[in-house]
């Protein structure tokens, strides 16, 4: 028998029989009436019988239309709910594509996304690099890292993550016959700041600027100077004592946030990724407040 009937049919049929009326059919349908009376009318020839009463002007459903809206209820319903899991499905199965600073992302981030892939398999964590403002629509972003020393604007969703750390670090056991301090100038207020930490450390040392945070961490590595930076970013080779540290951590009174263009209740993906970030990064700040300089004369 269903293979005689038009599906189309069926659904405009339930759209008039629940809402009374084949006009405010036809407006959800976004059809004209004379579509929906056809449909109607090429459905009750395919059946045999009337479905609606047509002997006054208010269109009421026959005892055989009140059974076929019935079963069309439970079977529409069935299959809106259907469509809606797969969408969720669909959207969960999604990489999540998550902007991040490059150097945090480098030498913080990516060694800890196994951790956060072991605990959800379902979704990946798409990564790119980037810094500033977020084009969350061309570039197809879901969540942004960010540091909050830029206006991201009133229509952008934020949450706190974890306050920032600045470390002063060489290389370990360097005799540091280079005085001179690495600074990235990726950040221009970084050397005013440290200096106001620090002022009487800094009597015999440089600075020498270069682009970008990793440059600063390498030339350090390699002794060639001290640098000044994120304790997320060198939290390996302190905790491997590749750096010493030469003065005590400060925060610079800034702090990460995670960024989205729509609620992160939107979205379980975003929400359980802010949770394990927040989680990992206030770990981490909680080791960098606890570490102590090598010599606090040394820098």
């Amino acid at each position: 028998m269903i293979e005689r009937l038009s599906l189309n049919s069926l659904k405009f049929f339930y759209y008039v029989a629940r809402f009374e009326s084949m006009t405010i059919a036809s407006k959800k349908l976004f059809v004209t009436q004379g579509a929906v009376s056809k449909q109607l009318r090429n459905l009750e020839d395919s059946l045999g019988f009337n479905l609606f009463s047509r002997e006054t002007r208010k269109l009421s459903l026959t005892t055989e239309g009140e059974i076929l809206f019935e079963c069309c209820q439970q079977i529409f319903q069935q299959l809106d709910q259907c469509l809606l899991d797969l969408k969720d499905q669909s959207k969960n199965s999604q990489n999540l594509v998550l902007s991040c600073e490059p150097t945090i992302a480098m030498k913080w981030l990516i060694p800890r996304l196994n951790k956060f892939k072991n605990l959800y398999p379902e979704f990946d964590v798409t990564l790119l690099t980037g810094g500033g403002a977020v084009n969350f629509h061309d570039r197809k972003v879901d969540l942004a890292l960010r540091r909050n020393d830029f206006d991201w604007g009133d229509g952008i969703y934020s949450e706190k993550i974890a306050d920032e750390t600045m470390l002063c670090v060489a290389a370990k056991n360097a005799q540091l016959t280079h005085r001179q301090i690495f600074i990235s100038a990726s950040r221009p207020k970084l050397w005013q700041q440290f200096k106001q930490q620090n002022i009487e450390l800094l009597k015999d040392y440089k600075k020498t600027s270069l682009e970008h945070f990793y440059l600063c961490i390498e030339a350090s590595l390699a002794g060639l100077g001290a640098t000044v930076v994120s304790a997320y970013m060198v939290e390996k080779e302190v905790k491997f004592q590749m750096f010493d540290l030469i003065s005590s951590g400060y925060q610079d009174e800034s702090s990460y946030f995670l960024l989205s263009a729509e609620p992160f209740e939107n979205d379980v993906r975003k929400l359980l990724f802010r949770d394990w970030l927040r989680i990992e990064m206030q770990a981490s700040q909680l080791r960098s407040s606890s570490l102590k300089p090598k010599h606090d004369s040394d820098c």
